[in-house]
């Protein structure tokens, strides 16, 4: 047995106005929790040190750029590697990365018991629009400010097992996943921010968003037989209500645990890494079943082409 014992850590709803060391109070807040649970690794929402920026249409790059890091750790969130080196508890969380050559993601980060980062994503599934869509509940401008991620799908031996990372709509896409199992991977973290009404579709409300996040989540550990942890930020920011949903779900495709409120919350399961095995020996075994002389159009294409 390779038990991981993780904390999912919730956060509720973070507002424009507040500042960086009062949300990194909160995250230490949640850590203290996870030491306390006997928790090895503890893993928080996309854009964890802000509030989901993307909804705000800003034409100054100034006021953009003050969404981002440009050093991790800074002097903001600091205290949250100490407090987790101390506690010897490993941490990926989500934030706006500014690059020293001017270059802006949506960047998640994966440290190690010491505090160390070893490893890094950069969100390459972004969703909405970059320009102001009038025709729009709300916007959803993260073609405006952030590039697509640059890093590809990575994992890493972390943690006594294979981890890999995605970030908010990158859980709803399969090649996600399969990238990443074609890796091996044992544990795919990521945390989202998700709104829970549909900006162009009304009658699309919560309880459906909670369905397709469930969905994705639930499709992409069966079919690559990995553990998935997702972190929301959750609770109504600004008045912009987003949803819950962090879970844990198991290599079967199972939710073991999940949150129950909107609010800051840690979700608490341990993860035996060997329970992967099973899926990656018999249905999804890669090596035996896959036939990628018919998958070119997966690379080769991107929009759909009908047949005539």
């Amino acid at each position: 047995m390779r038990q991981l014992v993780v904390g999912a850590a919730q956060l509720g709803p973070i507002q424009k106005a507040d500042n960086r060391a009062d949300v990194v109070g909160r995250m230490i807040r949640l850590l203290d929790d996870a030491e306390r649970a006997g928790c090895d690794l503890v893993v928080y929402p996309e854009l964890a040190l802000t509030t989901f920026f993307p909804r705000w249409y800003m034409d100054d790059q100034v006021d953009v750029d003050g969404w981002f890091e440009t050093d991790m750790p800074n002097d903001a969130t600091a205290p949250l590697f100490t407090r987790a080196r101390e506690a010897g508890v490993a941490l990926s969380f989500g934030y706006a990365e500014l690059t020293p050559d001017g270059h802006h993601f949506n960047t998640s980060i994966l440290t190690d018991k010491t505090g160390t980062i070893v490893g890094k994503y950069r969100k390459v599934h972004l969703p909405g629009h970059d320009q102001f869509d009038p025709d729009r509940t709300f916007q959803h401008l993260e073609k405006r400010y952030f590039e697509p991620g640059d890093l590809g799908f990575p994992v890493w031996n972390a943690l006594g097992g294979v981890i890999g990372m995605c970030i908010c709509n990158d859980r709803r896409w399969p090649e996600t996943y399969r990238v990443m199992g074609l890796q091996g991977v044992e544990m795919i973290v990521l945390g989202f921010n998700t709104p829970a009404v549909n900006s162009q579709k009304s009658e699309e409300g919560a309880e459906k968003r909670l369905f397709h996040h469930r969905l994705c989540l639930q499709s992409g550990a069966y079919q690559n037989s990995t553990w998935v942890v997702a972190v929301a930020k959750a609770g109504i920011e600004d008045g912009h209500p987003l949803i819950g949903g962090t879970m844990i779900v198991n290599p079967n495709g199972e939710i073991v645990a999940e949150s129950q409120s909107l609010e800051d919350e840690l979700v608490v399961h341990s993860c035996d890494l060997d329970d992967t095995q099973f899926g990656k020996r018999t249905i999804f075994d890669f090596a035996r079943h896959r036939r990628i002389e018919h998958y070119g159009l997966i690379t080769r294409q991107t929009g759909v082409k009908a047949p005539n």
